[in-house]
């Protein structure tokens, strides 16, 4: 249902009620639970939010009560139209809002713009000799996951202790591949030889089982476990799996010195720490794992509007929507806007029970209180770094002269070798920071041979006719070359009428020969329309370091997708003689061994462990492979 703006009412309205245009229409809401979307002149969804009574909960944002934000103010200033949606019942209209906040990513909502999945540990232990590795999501597939861990180095050290301590394969292979000599690994005492038949089923198990105590913080059980068994070994007179044992018990030890306990409840915590001002919010959230502190990640919201309680909700909406782990116990700082639907959705999602609990005293408060002191710190650390980026871009304006400061600046680059596969990229900085749903790759139609300014062109035309709502929001357009660049992409922006809306410059890479190393990175040519001599910014290498990172990873966003088209083309050559494959194994084929020659030296063995695919094409592939090497 959709409201919109009509002549007053003649009736009075209440003394509080503002003079907003939508502000007549509330008497045609319903008191039901729903969906309440507001709108600007264009149509395009500024926020979504849910209601127990939609009349009650919009009429709110029409009073003035004196509390209001700026943000809200803001929000109604914007919005011509309103749209509503009735649900059955609060649990449907907080996964519909959940459903359209992400379909439609409204400016005023929270949105996770960092919307990664942080890494863990997976471990089956359904499988015979199963191997620790590290995944981005948490499946219902009956495996044991640890985590998360905020950032990759530390899943890495992770695992590397782990391997340290408890001998498992390591070998990248999902199933076990034997040998008839093990690995390396083996002669060092990192890997128990399963390959080769070194270690029976059941004392492999007995390991697995280990790691699982380990890392689900069991370590007394785990320590326990551990002296019987190397008392069971020395009392048979096996000294050598004694002395494994005693390793095992004595590095654990070591290893439980080094934790930082937080918590002497035990528990898997996530802890939601909330700091706001006018000019944003800052959420974090510390992950708690059986009572130890074992990482954080923080969160900008920026220009989400409402009150805390709301934030919350809205936040734990999204963040726990998608392969995100569900710890047992999520900690706020207050009570919640429909807490008990939030805890019966994410006991759903996770199986198992889950509770939000907001903290008032004991080790909760104190984690809470931590959390808090972290966001609070994050706030100020952004705050202090946008007023830098923006006196920075500030500058680079008045150094070029541009009409705009360039809070959106794209850079556009080109690979290829010899004109194969040629691709081209185009990467977006908002404010400083890459904008990466913005970024965008182009494959270059018809050109047979290298000509860097016809594919820039070609590009750059393309972006003006197919993307026309993103030029618009461009404030400045880099390539990464020289004068030939700059002066056929000036022609093409001028044909377009944009030229003057739309200001481009080039950077061209020094010459190493010419400057030797002292002073390398400083001397880049900055070519402008117009200008004859190129402009040198050695003066300003702040502004310098930030033009070469957006052309460095545009640079590096061309690479990526050559390298990627040119070995599925050669992948696809290779194997479109050979039966039963078509694009889907072709691509299967290629993330499995990651490069043509690789799948050129594998054996029968390797080719029959790919997942999905068939042992008569395995088979096929391989005699394949076979008379390829033999003509070479």
């Amino acid at each position: 249902m959709t409201v919109k703006p009509t002549e007053p009412h003649t009736t009075a309205e209440p003394a509080e009620q503002r003079s907003h245009p939508l502000a007549g229409e509330m008497e045609t809401l319903p008191h039901s639970p729903g969906v309440y979307l507001f709108k600007d002149p264009q149509g395009k969804m500024l926020y979504v939010g849910k209601a127990i009574d939609l009349r009650k909960r919009v009429s709110s944002y029409f009073r003035k009560t004196g509390s209001e934000n700026m943000k809200t103010r803001v929000l109604l200033k914007r919005a011509t139209e309103l749209e509503y949606v009735i649900t059955s019942s609060e649990k449907e209209a907080l996964l519909l809002e959940a459903s359209l906040i992400k379909k439609h990513r409204p400016r005023y909502n929270v949105i996770l713009r960092d919307d990664k999945n942080y890494p863990c540990l997976r471990i089956d232990p359904r499988d015979p000799y199963p191997r620790l590795e590290i995944v981005r999501r948490f499946r219902g597939d009956g495996a044991f996951y640890f985590g998360p861990y905020h950032s990759a180095h530390s899943v890495r050290e992770t695992l590397r202790l782990l391997n340290q301590l408890f001998p498992l394969r390591q070998c990248k292979s999902r199933n076990l591949v034997t040998r008839q000599r093990p690995c390396l690994n083996y002669s060092l005492g990192r890997c128990l030889g399963a390959c080769a038949g070194k270690v029976s089923q059941q004392q492999y198990a007995d390991v697995v089982a280990q790691v699982v105590l380990f890392l689900q913080g069991k370590t007394d059980m785990l320590q326990q476990r551990l002296r019987q068994q190397m008392e069971q070994a020395a009392k048979i007179l096996d000294f050598e799996r004694a002395a494994f044992y005693r390793d095992r018990l004595q590095a654990v030890a070591e290893t439980l010195e080094k934790q930082h306990i937080v918590s002497n409840r035990l528990q898997n915590q996530d802890v939601l720490g909330i700091y706001q001002e006018e000019q944003g919010t800052e959420i974090v959230v510390l992950f708690v794992r059986q009572g130890a502190l074992v990482g954080q990640s923080s969160f900008d919201i920026k220009e989400a509007q409402g009150e805390k309680p709301e934030l919350l909700t809205s936040f734990i909406q999204q963040y726990y929507a998608e392969g995100r782990y569900i710890p047992d116990e999520i900690v706020v700082p207050l009570p919640l806007d429909s807490q008990e639907i939030l805890e019966e959705w994410l006991s759903e999602r996770r199986g198992k029970s889950v509770r939000i609990w907001p903290a008032k005293r004991g080790d909760r408060k104190y984690l809470l209180t931590l959390a808090e002191k972290n966001a609070r710190e994050k706030f100020a650390g952004h705050r202090k770094w946008r007023r830098q980026e923006k006196n920075l871009l500030e500058s680079l304006q008045s150094i070029l002269r541009l009409p705009a400061c360039p809070l959106r600046m794209a850079c556009v680059d080109i690979s290829n070798i010899q004109g194969m596969h040629a691709v081209g990229a185009l990467v977006v900085f908002d404010r400083g920071q890459p904008d990466k749903s913005s970024y965008r790759h182009y494959h270059i139609r018809g050109k047979d041979r290298p000509d860097d300014p016809a594919m820039m062109a070609e590009v750059v035309e393309r972006l003006i006719t197919e993307d026309a709502q993103l030029t618009a929001s461009l404030d400045l357009l880099v390539l990464d070359g020289g004068k030939g660049q700059l002066n056929r992409i000036h022609r093409v922006l001028a044909a377009a009428g944009i030229d003057q809306e739309l200001p481009v410059i080039a950077l061209a890479k020094e010459q190493e020969a010419d400057r030797g190393d002292k002073g390398r990175g400083l001397y880049e040519k900055v070519y402008l329309p117009g200008r004859k001599n190129p402009l040198f910014l050695s003066r300003f290498p702040a502004i310098l370091h930030l033009l070469q990172r957006l052309r460095d990873e545009a640079h590096r966003f061309a690479i990526t997708h050559y390298q990627h088209r040119h070995r599925s083309r050669l992948l696809s050559s290779m194997l479109d003689s050979v039966p039963n494959i078509g694009p889907k194994r072709r691509q299967l084929l290629l993330q499995h061994f990651g490069s043509v020659e690789k799948l050129q030296q594998a054996g029968i063995e390797e080719l029959n462990g790919v997942p999905g695919l068939p042992r008569n094409v395995a088979e096929a592939l391989y005699e394949y492979v076979c008379q390829d090497r033999s003509s070479q």
